[in-house]
């Protein structure tokens, strides 16, 4: 009897295999953006203040009851030459009676999710451009940024392929008209 000849695993199966087996230090998180893996250390006080407004305005004014999950794991398309993406927003939306957070493992599609946030952290470029470009890939309607950098808000809207085909910036400060299923304007002037 012969051995059966395995294929050889390729760089990017290589690179997905080893990502999904890092065991990462407590607080910090790993993720697979565009064939790069990153590490994040623990957020600081002022990055969750951020999210902490954002998600109590979420719940309190939108027109459809959101659920949300902080730092799920998204399973979403990947560009050429690059391994599935696995990322990790800040919050993710998604309207509540699509329970789409109940059945999902550590990594979970992007169907039903509504929008994404992300606040800018010490990897603030990945924010900016490649965790973008893997949102709108996945068709994620809506990415909120909320860059501490140059203190602004920024809604990308309107995914295609790689990127999506609107936005809108603003300095903190001024009120961010979220869409349906939010229909809201979200108020940024305490995170002066």
């Amino acid at each position: 009897m012969t051995a059966m000849a395995h294929e050889p695993l390729t760089r990017e199966e290589v690179l997905l295999e080893g990502f999904l087996a890092l065991d990462t230090p407590e607080g910090f998180r790993a993720e697979l953006i565009e064939g790069e893996i990153i590490v994040t250390p623990p957020p600081d006080g002022e990055h969750e203040r951020y999210i902490s407004r954002i998600v109590r305005q979420v719940n309190r004014r939108s027109r459809t009851d959101m659920d949300f999950s902080g730092n799920k794991g998204l399973k979403l398309k990947s560009g050429e030459a690059c391994p599935k993406n696995h990322v990790i927003p800040d919050v993710t939306f998604a309207p509540l009676e699509l329970d789409v957070f109940a059945s999902a493992g550590s990594w979970m599609p992007c169907d039903g999710v509504a929008m994404v946030m992300e606040v800018t952290s010490t990897k603030p470029r990945a924010d900016r451009e490649a965790k973008r470009r893997c949102y709108a890939r996945g068709g994620i309607p809506l990415y909120l940024l909320v860059d501490r950098d140059t203190s602004s808000i920024t809604l990308f809207s309107d995914p295609e392929k790689d990127d999506y085909r609107q936005h809108c910036t603003l300095p903190l400060g001024k009120p961010v008209a979220l869409p349906e299923p939010f229909a809201f304007e979200l108020d940024t002037t305490d995170f002066l």
